[in-house]
């Protein structure tokens, strides 16, 4: 058999099997993983309590940290520590929450980077009356920036 022939059948036999080079693969996956990871910590998630439903939205901006004043049923919550009761709030008159109004005056004082923003984070089946009396008095503690904790709805497109 010539030389010739030899590459021929050499080169026939080699046609059926592929040699697929792994090593530009695994390069271009991790620059993907790099990547994903990197622009996954931009984001700044809330914990939410199984006690609250969110309400849900379409949001453009994400939140910047502020402090987090949660509202159930149940009670009112400022940066995990439980301040009221809500059924004592609104058995009240008043607007003025005054433990909320004390525990926002201590954290504004210890948290000047909050600069006067508040979230507060509502289960959506709260009334609106008790939803009035926490903005109000975050507003009396000089809280004047009110951001509201939704769930983020994704939009169809057609």
């Amino acid at each position: 058999m010539s030389s010739l022939a030899k590459r021929a059948a050499r080169k026939e036999r080699n046609r059926n099997s592929l040699d697929m080079n792994l090593v530009a693969l695994i390069d271009i996956f991790t620059i993907l993983l790099f990547f994903l990871l990197s622009s996954a910590t931009e984001l700044e998630t809330l914990v939410i309590p199984r006690a609250v439903a969110l309400p849900e939205s379409t949001v453009d901006q994400t939140p910047k940290p502020t402090v987090v004043v949660l509202v159930n049923a149940q009670e009112i919550v400022v940066d995990g520590k439980t301040i009221a009761r809500t059924p004592e709030v609104l058995a009240t008159e008043a607007d003025l929450i005054e433990p909320l109004q004390t525990e926002l005056a201590v954290l504004k004082a210890a948290k000047p980077e909050a600069g006067g923003t508040v979230t507060i984070m509502g289960d959506k089946d709260i009334p609106y009356r008790l939803l009035r009396k926490v903005m109000s008095t975050c507003a009396q503690a000089e809280f004047t920036d009110v951001a509201f904790a939704v769930r983020t709805r994704l939009e169809k497109k057609t």
